[in-house]
């Protein structure tokens, strides 16, 4: 969360887990601006939001890595999600 929000300092987050067999994680609290400098996203967006955000590009990153099929599709699991969250938009220009 460090990388996409300079001003997080750590906290308690809560664990999710979806009808899709997906999951996320999401810090407690209120609203975080998030900065992606790849693509100029710089919005503040809720602590549910930011969770989604963050799960999506660590799940990216193992997918990257390891190249497992079970880890590709959680991460498309949460992205399935994610299009029917209230913050759709902003998540999906976060992770664009």
């Amino acid at each position: 969360m460090r990388r996409l929000s300079p001003g997080y300092q750590g906290g308690y987050w809560e664990f999710y887990t979806l009808s899709n067999s997906g999951f996320y994680l999401a810090p407690t609290g209120q609203e975080m601006r998030l900065i992606v400098e790849g693509n100029y996203f710089d919005e503040v967006v809720s602590a549910d939001a930011a969770g989604i955000i963050a799960t999506l590009f660590a799940l990216n990153d193992l997918a990257c890595e390891t190249r497992c099929d079970w880890i590709i599709a959680l991460y498309y699991a949460l992205l399935d999600f994610a299009r029917e969250h209230p913050e759709e938009g902003s998540i999906m220009q976060a992770i664009d």
